[in-house]
């Protein structure tokens, strides 16, 4: 499909790649990885023919369809399920010759061009359309408003469905989930399992790698090398690959026995609940794959803190809401909790739901509207959210950002400590208007810690940031010693962070007992009830307005249809007793692989297998998961 032989690149005078010949296969699902600039989304330029090879060969076979994602978004005032329509060029191409037979009355042209509208299934073109606008998070009533309407994440998310609308053999993605809340990467996730031809994703979430890759690409050294498997299976030979080096052996040492202190510490106040044993397991995971980040360019830690506050914050019947033409609208209503020292907690909820807005109540941001908030007398935010990296002075440079804040601190001590977010020598010095939305995030990071906070407030923080430093950030957030409130779709980072999962969620905000599975199929569910909830209005408004079969026909007719259904039950009744099988074994796949001893050189092998078998189980419950629902929807359809 794809053929790289001896393939070099430049851009300028600087190399970022040489000598890489692979191939990229029907049905690959190929992860690119490596620090930024190394080369990424040149690659999928080169591939797109936006670039030519400066050696060597690259050549795709013919009459492949390639689908990638447009970084801008005109605005139009087409519908926006029309523009995403316009991902179907073929669709599109096909209606408007259709279009010009009809004005002509060409009535063998206009038959000719319905059948290719049959072949293509264009008809149907709409509804999926609506079904992908649907998964990423739109309501069926922003189908028909205006592209122009909606702001530059949501457009992101029309860029995206527009290039799922395109029947294409090969997908480009780069870094699709960025615009996406948690709910959306599920589906994505889903989607993309599904999609029959070859994919080449760039991301830096690494649970959606490992849900979808079976290669990965990584650039280093100005070198292309294949891995096969997902991304921690990436990790783990990466790791054993860097191992060998004895010039990394001292910081792998230290790297591992860090993870271990927090895996141990996690280990002795665990409870049994679904949600610390998962947090057990994630801290393992990071120990053993700990050395494969060995050489990364981060290095930063929070200072200690000394005595912290308890509480720190509290909030007791809070409500809180914006103001529309309308009136008041509320969002959180009645919502009391009290934030600790040592509390770790992961936000989660669907779009809309409050998650931000709790965030800003917390970080003085949004004013209540009633209830009480009582903050300790030395509590001190760390806030970070997106719209701060448009606050950067854009002629400052990372250093006179610190200066301007520290006055009384060395330029020494703050360069040493910009080093550790990767602003090195000049970089430093820089003016920022040029920086790209990862370097201004780092930056901001970097004022936060400084700030030396009791309390971080963190609402998608990973957003633009490459593996690399989303593994710093991690490593750091474990050590912070105040309190931490986490809003993020990167679920790698809520699994090793977060201790406890809160669910903000009618107006609510409520434990969560479960895990982020947990959450993920509870999502699922509430999905599929507010659907039949509509569904169920819909049909009692036609059941009084129609009344026309007589009780006798109405019995006949109800036999038949039971007669009908009773197949797809048992079907139904099937797939339950597969998932429940498969449950089970996770169940007992989890138990072997909390044992240490498994992490052992000597049974690497054994460990490599029930990882794998891990995986495979976790994609048949997703697969049987998935299956259930069109199912019970088909069934609800009939009945």
């Amino acid at each position: 499909m794809l053929f790289f032989e001896n393939t070099s690149l430049r851009r300028g005078k600087k190399v970022l790649f040489e000598q890489a010949s692979f191939i990229v296969n029907p049905q690959d699902k190929v992860g690119v990885t490596g620090a930024n600039g190394t080369g990424k989304s040149s690659l999928f330029a080169l591939v797109r023919g936006e670039l030519e090879e400066d050696e060597g060969n690259f050549a795709m076979s013919n009459g492949i369809t390639t689908a990638s994602v447009r970084q801008e978004t005109p605005s139009v005032d087409i519908a926006a399920l029309e523009y995403v329509l316009q991902g179907d060029e073929e669709l599109c191409a096909i209606e408007q010759q259709l279009e010009q037979a009809e004005l002509k009355e060409d009535g063998l042209k206009v038959a000719e061009l319905h059948q290719k509208l049959d072949t293509i299934d264009g008809y149907s073109a709409r509804s999926r359309a609506g079904a992908l606008m649907h998964g990423l998070g739109f309501s069926a009533a922003q189908e028909q408003l205006p592209v122009s309407s909606f702001s530059g994440g949501w457009r992101m998310r029309l860029n995206l469905a527009q290039a799922l609308m395109c029947r294409s053999d090969l997908l480009l993605l780069d870094e699709p989930t960025n615009h996406l809340d948690l709910e959306a990467v599920v589906w994505l996730e889903k989607w993309l399992r599904a999609y029959q031809g070859a994919i080449m994703l760039i991301s830096h979430d690494r649970d959606f790698l490992d849900r979808i890759v079976n290669r990965v690409a990584h650039i280093e050294q100005q070198a292309i090398k294949l891995y096969s498997g997902n991304y921690s299976d990436f990790e783990i030979q990466r790791a054993e690959h860097l191992s060998q080096q004895q010039s990394q052996f001292e910081r792998q040492q230290k790297e591992i026995a860090h993870m271990q202190s927090f895996v141990t510490r996690f280990k002795a106040k665990a409870s049994k609940a679904k949600q610390a044993q998962s947090r057990v397991k994630a801290l393992e995971r990071m120990q053993l794959i700990a050395p494969a980040h060995v050489d990364s360019p981060f290095d930063f830690s929070f200072p200690e803190l000394g005595h912290v506050p308890s509480p720190l914050l509290q909030l007791k019947g809070v409500q809180a809401g914006y103001d529309t033409e309308q009136g008041f609208n509320p969002i959180l209503n009645s919502v009391g909790f009290s934030l600790m020292p040592g509390d770790r907690i992961g936000l989660l909820g669907k779009n809309g739901a409050g998650k931000s807005t709790l965030i800003k109540v917390l970080a003085d941001e949004l004013v209540i509207a009633a209830g009480e908030k009582v903050a300790a007398k030395n509590i001190k935010i760390g806030y970070f959210a997106q719209h701060q990296l448009e606050q950067l002075h854009p002629e400052m440079s990372p250093l006179q950002h610190l200066q301007r804040d520290y006055p009384d601190a060395t330029e020494q001590e703050l360069r040493n400590f910009l080093g550790g977010f990767d602003f090195n020598g000049d970089k430093a010095l820089e003016p920022v208007a040029p920086f790209s939305g990862g370097e201004k995030a780092r930056l901001v990071l970097a004022m936060l810690v400084y700030s030396k906070p009791n309390l971080l407030l963190l609402d998608e923080p990973t957003n633009h940031l490459d593996l690399e430093m989303r593994h710093a950030m991690t490593m750091a957030f474990q050590a912070f010693q105040g309190a931490m409130l986490l809003v993020s779709h990167d679920r790698h980072m809520i699994r090793t962070v977060c201790d406890d999962l809160y669910l903000v969620a009618n107006g609510r905000v409520e434990s969560f007992t479960g895990d982020l599975d947990d959450y993920a199929k509870w999502s699922l569910e509430d999905a599929l009830e507010q659907k039949n909830s509509a569904k169920a209005v819909a049909e009692n408004i036609t059941n009084e307005l129609e009344n026309s079969v007589s009780r006798k026909e109405q019995r006949k007719l109800d036999a038949e249809k039971r007669k009908q259904l009773q197949p797809l039950r048992n079907k139904l009744k099937k797939l339950e007793q597969q998932l429940e099988a498969l449950q089970q074994r996770k169940l007992e796949l989890d138990e072997l692989m909390a044992d240490p001893s498994l992490y052992e050189e000597a049974n690497k092998g054994k460990m490599l297998e029930l990882t794998s078998e891990y995986n495979q189980v976790n994609q048949q419950i997703e697969q049987l998961e998935e299956d259930w629902l069109m199912l019970n929807e088909e069934l609800e359809g009939l009945s």
